[in-house]
């Protein structure tokens, strides 16, 4: 009896020990897991920062040995390029050759002569023209009635609008500071320095506010071509309206590009831009609203998708979680690689269809099978989610895999507001986006931003402006 009761004894107090080795694992379990969080979230971090990075040659570490500025000598450089003679001369000057050597004072021999050409911009004054208006009243409405020159950009008269600047300074100030990003200080300096036009930073800003209204018809105009396309690709981007948190919204299609400044980043913003019954095909990037537009198709963009499971794979929780990740970018890699042999015609169109459906089935089974870790399920939910928009652009020619037009769009607005810090008022930010869905669509369309301002600066009533359609 007494051996029963020791041997029971003994298997208390291993039963003891084992708890207590059972919860000390739990602890250490509980802190690996809470320093495996704050790991990734600095990895994620890491990987946003470099992304945010504003100087873009400030990339990490630089390189022991690297490559020699300037061109390269000799035939590693390849055929140097050079500007052509000009077909139109101005101006001919003759530079005679000195008689007399002026190194030793000997005499000099003439042998032949060349020819140096030098393009220049030339000497620009600015030119004040003076309106004289005639007015009169009308004995039956008792309504002024005036005349208009074609080339005045307001019936203005009085203290008030009696001196303005002209419809050149105007647009080259829209170009500057829209497109390239310059202040309206900037702006000021180059208008006196080099042309001898002195203006306030406030004048140049109410000018572009101006036209921003009369720009309003033809961004209208945009706004329906845009909500009328088949295929469209949207994206958003971080702003700033009087130093509050604001979005960029853009839409764009291959001769067409659209902006708008909102305070919100949901599917209100992107409906008041698209309109709710938008039925093309919308090429985004994941974000959760573009699902909300019922009557749409969705392509995702898989370079967003491979993208995010490189990153995936560079950290992997498990073995076989890193597999799961390969596994899936060689799908989307696949699926590209079929897009380019029907690009090339060297596939059938029943051949097209029979490769997209086995491409279908091994993304179908990785979805059904995928590893079992919070990373690995939570990138399945993603794609699940977008399983009908992964290969909608093997069905169709005209829907790009990628959102990559968007992309581009967005690119200079955050060079501008890298500049700019956006905009101080609501509008502002509208001629914002007015002012650079009008010069975005006109490099699209190879026509002139500026022709184009002049001419509706100068028209008596806001119109549309087609810009070359």
């Amino acid at each position: 009896m007494s051996g029963a009761v020791g041997e029971f004894e003994e298997l208390r107090r291993e039963l003891q020990r084992l708890r207590a080795r059972v919860e000390q694992l739990e602890g250490e379990n509980a802190d690996l897991r809470r320093e495996n969080a704050k790991l990734r979230e600095a990895l994620e971090e890491a990987r946003r920062s470099g992304k945010r990075q504003a100087a873009p040659f400030s990339r990490g570490k630089k390189k022991e040995h690297p490559n020699k500025p300037g061109r390269k000598a000799g035939g590693a450089y390849g055929r140097q390029a050079r500007r052509a003679p000009p077909k139109h001369i101005d101006e001919k000057v003759t530079v005679d050759c000195p008689l007399i050597c002026p190194h030793c004072g000997g005499g000099v021999r003439l042998e032949g002569k060349s020819s140096q050409y030098q393009t220049d911009i030339p000497q620009i004054e600015p030119t004040t023209t003076e309106f004289e208006i005639h007015y009169g009243r009308c004995t039956r409405c008792h309504r002024v009635v005036q005349g208009r020159e074609a080339r005045q950009i307001s019936d203005a008269r009085g203290a008030v609008g009696g001196v303005q600047i002209g419809p050149n300074t105007i647009a080259m100030t829209a170009h500057l500071n829209k497109a390239c990003g310059m202040s309206y200080e900037r702006i000021a300096e180059v208008l006196a320095q080099m042309f001898g036009l002195r203006v306030n930073r406030s004048t140049l800003a109410r000018s572009l506010l101006r036209l921003g209204r009369k720009a309003a018809p033809t961004y209208t105009n945009l706004i329906e071509r845009v909500r009328g396309a088949p295929v469209v690709s949207p994206d958003e981007t971080g702003w700033r309206i009087g130093g509050d948190k604001a979005w960029l919204w853009t839409v764009a299609t291959p001769d067409t590009t659209v902006y708008q400044i909102e305070q919100g980043r949901g599917y209100a913003e992107a409906a008041k831009l698209l309109g709710e019954d938008f039925e093309g095909v919308l090429c985004v990037d994941g974000w959760a609203p573009y699902r909300g537009f019922d009557h749409a198709q969705i392509q995702t963009c898989l370079a967003h998708l491979l993208r995010r499971s490189k990153e995936l794979r560079e950290a992997p929780p498990t073995a076989a979680c890193a597999a799961w990740f390969e596994s899936v970018a060689a799908v989307l890699h696949e699926a590209l690689a079929l897009r380019k042999r029907r690009n090339e015609a060297t596939i059938s169109d029943c051949g097209l269809r029979i490769a997209k459906g086995k491409i279908e089935a091994k993304m179908d089974r990785l979805l059904e099978e995928p590893d079992l870790h919070d990373e690995s399920l939570r990138f399945a939910i993603h794609l699940l989610r977008y399983r009908d928009g992964l290969f909608l652009f093997l069905d169709r020619a005209d829907v790009d895999a990628t959102n990559y037009r968007a992309e581009q769009a967005i690119r200079p607005a955050v060079i501008n507001r890298k500049t700019s810090g956006g905009n101080r008022t609501p509008r502002g930010a509208r001629a914002q986006g007015i002012l650079m869905s009008v010069q975005r669509t006109s490099k699209q369309r190879l026509v002139s931003a500026i022709d184009a301002f002049k001419q509706m600066l100068r028209a008596p009533t806001p119109s549309v402006h087609h810009l070359g359609r």
